[in-house]
Order: C-alpha cells, then sequence, then structure tokens
C-alpha cells in the first residue's frame, strides 16, 4: 500500500527522503521496517540524491556521537567490532570482520578495515603495540556470547555480577520493570554512579513510599556518586545522524565538587595503576601497556580526545 502511494504521487524531477524515530527502531519487525524502507528509495531512485535518502531522527540530543564512540558490548569505537573468543589470532579476526569485492572496481570503502583497526591499536597502546605482537590484538577482551545490558542485569539478579559502573545511565526509570531492575541492584556489593543529577538509579536503596517501597535496611548494595559535568559545563561535540558534528563551548564551571567525565576516568585509571603497580594482579598489561600521553594526564582536555577520536596521518598523503 505504501509504495502504490509513493508510486502515485512522486514526482520524477522530485526527491523524497523517508524519515524514521524510535516507533520504527524499537518496533517488533524494526529491522525488517527499516530494510524495506531502504529498497524502496533504491528503487525509486532516491538514493545518492540531494535530499532524498533514509534519515533516522534520534531519541536523544548526541545519541549519533555515542554511537560513533562503540559503546555497545560488541563493538569497538570506529564502527569496530569488538573480538570473540572464536577469533583467536589477528588474521582471524580481520578475515571475518574485511568484507570482500563481489565484482571489479567495486567500491569497498571497509576493505580498509585492518588499517582502521591497527590506527585504533596505536591510540590506544601507542608504542607498545607493534606487528609483532599483532598490535596488541591479544590485549583486547574476547566475548564468549553477548553481554548486553539485559544480560548484564539478568547476571546480577544471579550473583555473578558483583560491581556495577553506571554513567549517564538510568536503568531504573529506563527498564519496562522497575522492580527486577531494583532487585538486581539489591544484590550488587557495591555501585558507582556517574550523572550530574541524583537519579533513581543512584537512590534505588532509599525507601519513598509507594513509588519505591524498599528496605534499606536489607540492602547490601554501597553506592558512591561521583557528580559529572552536564554539556554546558564542559567543551565537547554534539553529531546528528548524518554525521554533521557541532563544537560547543563550556559556558559555565560546575558546581561543587563536579567533574567532568574525562577527569573521572582519568582518575580511576591512575588510581588503578597504582594498585598495579603494588598489587599486581589479573590482567596487568592490558592497563599498564596502554597509551595516556594527554598534556593533562589527570583531566585529558574534550578537544585532545576528538583529535585522538578521528585518526592521526603517521605518513604523507
Amino acid at each position: 500500500k505504501v509504495c502504490e502511494v509513493l508510486a502515485s504521487t512522486s514526482a520524477p524531477d522530485r526527491t523524497t527522503t523517508f524519515l524514521y524515530a524510535l516507533g520504527w527502531t524499537q518496533h517488533t519487525v524494526g529491522a525488517q521496517n527499516i530494510r524495506t524502507m531502504a529498497m524502496i528509495q533504491l528503487l525509486l531512485g532516491n538514493m545518492g540524491m540531494a535530499g532524498g535518502g533514509v534519515n533516522a531522527l534520534r531519541g536523544h540530543s548526541n545519541i549519533q556521537g555515542l554511537t560513533d564512540l562503540g559503546l555497545l558490548s560488541t563493538s569497538l569505537p570506529g564502527y569496530l567490532t569488538l573480538p570473540s573468543e572464536k577469533q583467536v589470532d589477528l588474521q582471524s579476526y580481520l578475515e571475518a570482520n574485511t568484507p570482500k569485492a563481489t565484482r571489479p572496481d567495486q567500491v569497498n570503502y571497509w576493505s580498509n578495515y585492518p588499517k582502521f583497526f591497527v590506527s585504533l591499536m596505536k591510540s590506544f597502546y601507542g608504542d607498545a603495540a607493534q606487528k609483532e605482537n599483532n598490535w596488541g590484538y591479544d590485549w583486547l577482551p574476547k566475548w564468549d556470547q553477548t553481554y548486553d545490558v539485559i544480560k548484564y542485569f539478568n547476571m546480577m539478579d544471579e550473583g555473578k555480577v558483583t560491581g556495577y559502573f553506571c554513567q549517564g545511565f538510568n536503568p531504573v526509570a529506563s527498564f519496562p520493570d522497575k522492580n527486577k531492575v531494583v532487585s538486581c541492584l539489591s544484590k550488587l556489593k557495591y555501585m558507582v554512579v556517574i550523572d550530574p543529577l541524583v537519579t533513581e538509579t543512584s537512590t534505588f536503596w532509599q525507601n519513598h513510599g509507594e513509588s519505591n517501597d524498599v528496605d534499606p535496611a536489607s540492602i547490601q548494595t554501597e553506592v558512591f556518586r561521583l557528580p559529572s559535568t552536564c554539556f554546558a559545563e564542559e567543551d565537547g561535540s554534539i553529531a546528528n545522524s548524518g554525521r554533521w558534528l557541532q563544537w560547543h563551548w563550556k559556558g559555565q564551571d560546575a558546581p561543587g565538587e563536579a567533574r567532568n567525565d574525562g577527569e573521572i576516568l582519568a582518575g580511576i585509571y591512575h588510581h588503578l595503576r597504582e594498585l598495579y603497580q603494588a598489587e599486581g594482579g589479573k590482567g596487568v598489561e592490558p592497563l599498564m601497556k596502554m597509551s595516556w600521553n594527554y598534556k593533562q594526564p589527570h583531566e585529558p582536555q574534550s578537544d585532545e580526545v576528538a583529535k585522538e577520536n578521528n585518526g592521526y596521518a603517521l605518513e604523507d598523503l
């Protein structure tokens, strides 16, 4: 029906665009809807045309920037894939993720996947990542199953997870089953919440009558709140779904003890290094080999991190 309406109303000298939002993305057959929409646009010749294409209206400001950073459980920054335990060496990993051209002279941008990966590892580990050690491939974690956030909370419920860092996320208010989330968080030994605001997640252990009827005395979880800054209190970027990037500058110092996320994470990183140097332990190399050559190591600046994320030209192009 949609195709019939489009075919009967489209003008040959005009371009049509499709705009979709979370109603399609989160639909039971959302992936099929969006794939079908792309096929329709291809058939109508609306791809690659000014004002055409398939365009997503994101649910939050800068959610595209979040996607670019690769914060999904099986992703690395730059739309690279986190290795699985089946990819025992670098060669098998690159073969699994580098697409092959199917016909002569085909545009195959992602044939550069090996270059992208090496660039990322050099960013992570600097001079420690060399061809002789497969650019530090063995230092990356290898997943045996998908550890998405739903799986992670189920593992809390089963007692397989005892600590949780919650950064810029409010699962008590976001998940459909609030009671299940509160029950899972109650089984942790500790939880660290990094957020500008007091959230329902950071206060899940407090009794608020009918809205959160819990017994604080029965909850073992120690909650540490690390107040962070909001977008107006730090330099940074916002990216839209077309990958247009807009830079913004800090308009106001943060109140009280609030620090930006980079400073908070830098503090955790340096403290972990001190602990590893003093006590040793599991997973020493991935942390101790990490490159951290920022001008202000305890407070990396947003513009410096942005340049690193963009990559460096290591030879004349």
